[in-house]
């Protein structure tokens, strides 16, 4: 199994590489045009997407996959990735340097893994998290091959919590820790991971914006909180999942959420 596991590490950390390369070239460059569902894509997703779809394919060919671009019902497969060519279009196409290369890996409809790469910030975080799926292999989350964990601070007038564009009505009330907002949902999520942040919150997040994260997050010893009575995982096979949101809270560690919670479950609603 730690064969495997090498093998899906060294595949994302390679794929990611080589697509980051790639769009820097655009980044800032390109023109993006509005999906149904207000987000924005490029030219440079859809090739993205179609490159990422293409490795997969070749290397994992037991695999299944669902895409922000192009495959939005979840397969029969056992072991299925989770991509999202571009997160933070929107950074992208305005040349602004946050935005990343997310691929997450479901076991059974659940997140047992998952590598995010920001190109133009030179940041790769990758993680594990088996959960009750009962495989084993490498534990923990990193950055640029680094161990990371969650901060064990208090909340306080210097620590970070990081909103979202459709969580902002949160602010209006007094809050224990500074908002932060940046534009993407991994990376709003990643810096829990790392230590920089206590906690998170996405309103409206899709599947692509949170398999991958779920896996860092949970593998650094952070909590994810469902916001609405339906847990997040597993994925069913054979559902839709182009258009619905998982409104999600990230706190650095349990004893965070009794206090974030209340505070935060108003976007839900």
């Amino acid at each position: 199994m730690n064969d495997f596991w090498q093998t899906v590490l060294t595949f994302s950390q390679t794929l990611t590489e080589k697509i980051g390369a790639s769009l820097l070239r655009d980044f800032g460059k390109v023109k993006a045009t509005q999906k149904s569902d207000g987000s924005l894509v490029t030219k440079a997703d859809r090739w993205a997407d179609e490159e990422i779809r293409r490795a997969i394919a070749e290397t994992f060919p037991e695999h299944g996959v669902l895409s922000e671009e192009t495959i939005h019902i979840l397969p029969e497969n056992d072991w299925c990735w989770v991509i999202d060519p571009i997160d933070g279009t929107t950074n992208f196409t305005h040349g602004l340097p946050i935005w990343g290369i997310s691929l997450g890996l479901l076991y059974k409809g659940t997140p047992v893994f998952g590598a995010v790469r920001f190109p133009k910030i030179s940041q790769f975080f990758h993680g594990y998290w088996y959960g009750n799926s009962g495989l084993q292999g490498p534990t923990g989350a990193f950055l640029n091959g680094e161990p990371i964990h969650t901060s064990s601070e208090e909340p306080g007038g210097g620590r970070l919590f990081n909103l979202c564009a459709r969580s902002t009505a949160i602010a209006a009330n007094p809050f224990p820790c500074k908002f932060r907002l940046l534009g993407v949902a991994t990376y709003n999520t990643l810096l829990v991971a790392c230590g920089a942040a206590l906690g998170g919150v996405e309103a409206t997040p899709k599947i692509w914006d949170i398999a991958a994260v779920w896996a860092i997050v949970q593998g650094a010893g952070g909590v994810w909180v469902a916001l609405e009575p339906e847990p997040v995982f597993p994925l069913q096979p054979g559902e839709h999942y182009g258009s619905r949101p998982f409104p999600s809270l990230v706190a650095s560690r349990s004893e965070l959420v009794p206090i974030f919670k209340p505070l935060v479950q108003c976007i839900a609603k």
